[in-house]
């Protein structure tokens, strides 16, 4: 089938594209914005913190506070990629909820624009504590090991459905079917693991949109605690 690859950076109106075969999003914006866009499945990985189609972020800081508990960091400064992010933002909300006091818990939150920004802020002293989804972690500590300089995990979050793979409301259900089968043979095919390995990339799942009914529940339970933002 014809395709081509891109990388948009607007996502939103990528992902609503009527003629988007195969993309990837967050799972927060899938329940909270994007409706109509149908499940193709998700990706395992072998990342440390993952458990199948399951995912963490860590709560990171700068080596000076490695000993430093969540609680310790009430009042002092918070940075997430952006607001929409599960990984990044939700999560985040979502264990500071319960030690949060009249709904607040940090004294100021800034948006980066991505994990790679926010661990940036954390090394520049721009913040003091970041999600980061521990795929994005792992691919930094392999590849990129200097932007993680000077910084520690200090905690978790618990796990969460991991990002889902979509494809747009008007793909037919026999692409659809075809999708998840060229996405099985991909992840069981000898020939491709090396590749994968580098994306770590252990296996593929279909899933349904019960399944990440749980990012909603992180939103309304932090919400049920006063916090509805960072």
């Amino acid at each position: 089938m014809p395709a081509e690859v891109s990388w948009p950076q607007d996502l939103l109106p990528h992902w609503r594209d009527e003629q988007l075969l195969l993309g990837q999003t967050c799972c927060y914006p899938l329940v909270e914005l994007l409706p109509d866009v149908q499940l193709v499945g998700t990706f395992h990985s072998s990342a440390q913190g993952c458990d199948g189609k399951r995912y963490r972020s860590w709560l990171v800081a700068r080596r000076e506070d490695e000993n430093l508990t969540l609680s310790d960091f009430r009042g002092r400064r918070a940075v997430c990629n952006s607001n929409d992010s599960h990984s990044g933002f939700n999560s985040l909300r979502y264990v500071i909820a319960p030690l949060a006091q009249n709904g607040k818990f940090f004294s100021d939150t800034r948006f980066s624009g991505s994990h790679r920004q926010s661990l940036a802020a954390l090394r520049a002293g721009d913040a003091d504590i970041a999600a980061i989804d521990c795929i994005t972690w792992a691919l930094l500590r392999r590849n990129y090991p200097e932007e993680l300089a000077g910084l520690e995990i200090i905690g978790e979050t618990p796990l969460c459905a991991a990002l889902p793979l979509i494809t747009s409301a008007k793909t037919d259900a026999e692409t659809l079917e075809k999708l998840r089968g060229a996405l099985s043979e991909l992840t069981s095919d000898t020939r491709y693991q090396d590749l994968l390995a580098e994306s770590l990339i252990s296996g593929f799942s279909v899933s349904e949109r019960a399944f990440y009914d749980e990012v909603r529940e992180w939103k309304d339970r932090a919400a049920a605690l006063g916090v509805t933002a960072l």
